[in-house]
C-alpha cells in the first residue's frame, strides 16, 4: 500500500534526521509530565499506521476533485511532520520547532475534516493522531520554555 510506504517513509527519514534523538532529548530539561524517551517509539509506529491507512480510505471514494483536496492537506501535515524533527532534534531549534508543530496541528485538523466528508473512519484513525499532536505541541512550547 502505497500510502502506508510514504507514512513510513517521513518516519524512516525522521529518524534518520534525529539519530541522537535520544540523547538530545535526554539532555533537555522536560517537565514532569514529559513522556520516556522509549514511549515515542511505539506511538509513532501505531500512528504512521493509522495516517497511512486513512488517507487509502480516501483515496478509494469516488469524488476524485475531493479526493486530491483532501489528499493535499494530508501531504501538507505530513511534510510539517517530517521538517519538525531535524528542526527539534538536529538544529535544536525549539522555537522553529515549535512553530512548525502549530502549522502541523492546524494542516492535520483540515486534513480530519476534509477526510471526514469523504469518510467517516479515516477521519476517525486521524484522532489519535491529532491528540498526540497537540501533546506534543504543549510538550515542545515547555521544552522551549525550560531550555532558553
Amino acid at each position: 500500500m502505497a500510502f502506508l510506504a510514504v507514512s513510513y517513509g517521513v518516519a524512516a527519514l525522521g529518524a534518520f534526521a534525529s539519530a541522537d534523538a535520544g540523547e538530545v532529548y535526554g539532555a533537555l530539561d522536560r517537565p514532569s509530565w514529559a513522556p520516556p524517551p522509549w514511549l515515542f517509539g511505539p506511538v509513532w509506529t501505531v500512528l504512521y499506521a493509522t495516517i497511512g491507512i486513512s488517507a487509502w480510505l480516501v483515496w478509494r471514494h469516488a469524488d476524485q476533485h475531493q479526493v486530491r483536496g483532501a489528499l493535499m492537506w494530508w501531504s501538507a501535515q505530513l511534510v510539517f511532520n517530517l521538517a519538525w524533527t531535524p528542526l527539534f532534534f538536529a538544529a535544536r531549534q525549539y522555537g522553529l520547532a515549535l512553530l512548525d508543530i502549530v502549522l502541523l496541528l492546524a494542516a492535520l485538523g483540515a486534513t480530519i475534516v476534509r477526510f471526514r466528508r469523504l469518510s467517516v473512519t479515516a477521519a476517525v484513525l486521524l484522532v489519535p493522531y491529532l491528540g498526540w499532536v497537540a501533546f506534543a505541541t504543549a510538550l515542545n512550547a515547555s521544552i522551549w520554555q525550560l531550555n532558553s
